[in-house]
């Protein structure tokens, strides 16, 4: 018999992965990056909140808000007294020790006014104390944390000592608090919570109130606020696709209930965390999320993203991807042990991974930057991009493989890369610090397992003597085929600006609708019932262009007139499902058997039952057919049906029927 003892066989392998293709798209232009973009909270039960150490901490990880007094404690808390009446506050940690960890930090304060057991006149004071008499100039106001959460919707944590707990109630005092507050200070801007779309309690409404928390807000008290709160535990590490249509929808609410102006209102998330301390709340998974999650926020137009919480204590503590998970809340180790001493945390303010996170991002994205799209072939690696002010351009790349180092190649559209080995931030699974390196190429570069790399591309040639951005897009004239967008004109570099081009943003891919000479131009052959994205770019004589515009998003409707008109109304909605029904009219000849098409718009919403007709779901597709015997339909006649929908992410409602092929108006 043939042995291979002896012998030098090569040990069997894995194939090698394939290259991941990324692809960034320089005309594809997203919101630019905010001063305030990196936030986090502090807590007045910790006693590290005003200490050098913690502010120092803070400023290298680029922490430009601090948020205080502390989530659920700011419907507690007093400030003239620093107390908190059935809490805990800790020595050191009034506000004035506060303001001076925020100076220290080079950050901006974000105070919460108590609204569950204070008055606006508390809050008023407090505004006089901070701007006028200690001359801090706290900018940035929240009328309460959650209010939501107090009993209203039958869960109650949050404080309220109020007799009325309703969102009419709370719209009256935000109006209240307003005006005093903004009579101590009327540069200051005032914000007013709302519900998160797609977590609880959105969409439900109590008895008694003429709509979703929402709506009664934002229709009473939207033309006295400056911006809205959302706060967002997703609970997975998975949920960064759904934060186009969360701020979208929370868009969408304000321009339809606000009123007049209600263009000026800011979203501000002023509390975010993964929310799960079972899969990597101070690990690696985490921090990618975290990453992936901050970058995807302010891309999308959040003004800041505020990390709950700095310290946070000690919770379920279990090993994930090959590091002890200590299921802390908090950017930096509150330096606890488990309540049988078994598991003690690092020492006190050892960064956890998410740190490095915000970190990370703070370096990649700066204020002034613009974000740009950017896509991967290969879920497992997700890609940002952002470009300077200076030319320069940045990605950041996260490998959310356990396992798997992948190879990436990079292809740009819209910018030439220099051919120097690029700048390259990395940090891995593990880590204590942010490595900087030059390495690689603006095109290759290799990214470890459960690693955040950051790669800073200088442009191949001068960016001098080119025209500026054209600005901000406007639209008019919506319809479902066509569009009016205008724009103000750009400045011009060193040769006339002789056109404008209009690119659509379709996926990381930029398709031109159009081009004019002028600073106006309607597009056509649209597609009904769609959200479409553009950007502006200006071309001088020579060729040369401008970096994009600031970012246009609108949606097409549906026909002015058709033979049928469709009418959708959400009638009961519980938080992960509702109740819809569906008036569908005809309007042209007499039917005899009828079936109605339409298409769920996102892959998190589905069937659960139907009536009124038989309904089925092939795919996002759903068709509902008469029942036999059931299918006359007279010339002006109108049939309903209802069904429940399911949905796990932001409920973004259909609004493209067809009535025996024929695209119906909405009504």
């Amino acid at each position: 018999m043939l042995t291979l003892a002896g012998l030098n066989v090569p040990a069997a392998h894995a194939d090698e992965p394939a290259a991941v293709a990324v692809t960034v798209n320089a005309r594809a232009a997203l919101a630019t990056v905010p001063a305030t973009g990196i936030g986090a909270n502090h807590a007045i039960w910790d006693a590290n909140l005003g200490t050098d150490a913690t502010a120092d901490l803070l400023k290298d990880a680029g922490v430009k808000v601090l948020r205080y007094p502390g989530g659920s404690y700011s419907d507690i808390y007093h400030w003239a007294d620093h107390t908190a009446p059935g809490g805990y506050v800790a020595p050191g940690t009034d506000f004035d020790t506060f303001m001076r960890g925020v100076r220290r930090t080079g950050a901006q304060p974000m105070v919460t006014a108590n609204y569950g057991t204070g008055t606006a006149a508390e809050a008023a004071a407090w505004v006089h104390q901070a701007n006028v008499v200690k001359g801090y100039g706290v900018k940035y106001w929240e009328i309460g944390n959650e209010n939501y959460g107090n009993g209203r919707y039958g869960s109650a944590w949050e404080a309220d000592d109020h007799a009325d707990k309703s969102p009419a109630e709370y719209a009256r005092n935000v109006v209240a608090y307003a005006d005093a507050m903004k009579a101590a200070d009327p540069s200051i801007k005032i914000g007013a919570v709302l519900t998160t779309p797609a977590n609880w309690p959105d969409g439900l409404v109590a008895a008694g109130d003429d709509g979703t928390w929402n709506k009664v807000v934002l229709s009473a008290a939207g033309p006295k606020i400056d911006f809205v709160i959302v706060h967002w535990y997703p609970g997975a590490l998975d949920r960064a696709g759904q934060i186009p249509d969360m701020i979208d929808l929370t868009r969408r609410q304000i321009a339809a209930y606000a009123g007049p102006g209600a263009e000026r209102i800011g979203i501000a998330m002023t509390e975010f965390n993964t929310g799960t301390s079972s899969a990597g709340a101070t690990t690696q998974p985490g921090a990618l999320a975290a990453a992936d999650a901050y970058a995807t926020l302010l891309a999308n137009g959040v003004f800041t993203v505020d990390w709950w919480n700095t310290h946070n204590g000690i919770g379920p503590v279990t090993q994930v991807a090959g590091q002890t998970d200590y299921g802390d809340f908090g950017l930096l180790s509150s330096g606890a042990c488990t309540s049988g001493g078994e598991v003690c945390e690092p020492a006190l303010n050892t960064p956890f991974a998410p740190y490095f996170a915000l970190q990370m991002v703070s370096r990649f994205a700066r204020p002034g930057d613009r974000f740009l799209r950017a896509a991967t072939d290969q879920p497992k690696v997700v890609a940002h991009a952002v470009r300077r002010p200076d030319g320069d351009l940045a990605v950041l790349l996260l490998n959310t493989s356990a396992d798997t180092s992948y190879p990436v190649t990079i292809g740009y559209a819209g910018f030439a890369p220099a051919g120097a080995a690029p700048t390259v931030l990395t940090h891995t699974n593990g880590a204590t610090s942010i490595t900087t390196a030059t390495a690689g190429s603006a095109t290759a570069q290799t990214l470890p397992p459960l690693s955040m790399t950051t790669i800073v591309v200088r442009p191949s040639s001068s960016q001098t003597g080119l025209p500026g951005a054209p600005g901000q897009p406007t639209v008019s004239g919506v319809t479902d085929h066509g569009a009016t967008i205008s724009w103000p004109a750009a400045s011009a570099g060193a040769r006339p600006i002789v056109k404008y081009e209009i690119h659509r943003q379709n996926g990381v891919v930029s398709e031109q609708l159009g081009e004019t000479a002028g600073t106006s131009f309607t597009v056509a052959n649209l597609n009904p019932g769609t959200r479409y994205t553009v950007n502006v770019i200006a071309r001088d004589g020579g060729g040369g262009l401008s970096p994009a515009s600031p970012p246009l998003t609108f949606t097409t409707g549906t026909p002015a007139s058709s033979s049928c008109t469709v009418r959708l109304s959400d009638q009961n909605d519980w938080g992960s499902g509702y109740v819809g029904a569906i008036d569908v009219t005809n309007n042209g000849a007499p039917i005899d058997g009828w079936t109605l098409d339409f298409a769920w718009p996102r892959s998190w919403q589905s069937l659960g039952s139907g009536w009124g007709g038989v309904w089925t779901q092939d795919g996002s597709q759903v068709k509902v057919v008469n029942e036999a015997g059931h299918g006359s339909l007279p010339t002006g006649a109108t049939v309903s049906v209802g069904f429940v929908g399911n949905y796990s992410g932001p409920n973004v409602l259909p609004t493209v029927f067809t009535l025996n092929g024929t695209l119906c108006s909405a009504a």
